[in-house]
């Protein structure tokens, strides 16, 4: 009889000791909020056209990592929906063809590209690598190369 109340004993605390630890491990998850760092909010993009418009039917996101080789212009084109370029690493220099205008984007730093204006990108002495997202709709392509232009990418 003793030896059934000592098993009974130690599965008690073996029980116990399993309980105590599951309770241990979900008590080592902490909640807590993220650390928010907006890294582009605008309404119009780096050349200054405002943002009128976004396109109509489902909504599709598409995010691309571009990476392009030092000293190297992209081919002039254009986007025909809004979209955000970061630069993860080297730089990046915009060009708006129409304007003449030019932004320097840096790594770390993000731009709002323009839409349906023909521009283009070029780097600088490094690789640059570029994350960019499309806020646009299935079937349609999220660069449109200028006349006479090959693809983008």
């Amino acid at each position: 009889m003793i030896c059934k109340y000592r098993k009974l004993g130690l599965a008690a605390v073996l029980v116990g000791a399993t309980i105590a630890t599951v309770l241990a491990q979900d008590a080592a998850v902490r909640v807590a909020s993220g650390q928010r760092e907006i890294l582009l909010q605008a309404d119009q993009s780096w050349n200054g056209k405002p943002y009128t418009h976004y396109p109509t039917g489902q909504p599709q996101l598409t995010t691309i990592k571009l990476t392009i080789a030092p000293h190297t212009a992209l081919p002039w084109h254009t986007h025909p929906f809004p979209n955000v370029v970061y630069v993860l690493s080297g730089t990046l220099t915009l060009h708006d063809k129409a304007s003449g205008k030019t932004l320097v984007v840096h790594q770390g730093q993000a731009a709002g590209e323009s839409i349906d204006d023909v521009h283009r990108g070029e780097t600088g002495d490094e690789p640059t690598v570029l994350l960019i997202t499309y806020a646009g709709t299935p079937g349609v392509p999220t660069s449109v190369p200028a006349k006479g232009e090959q693809a983008e990418y």
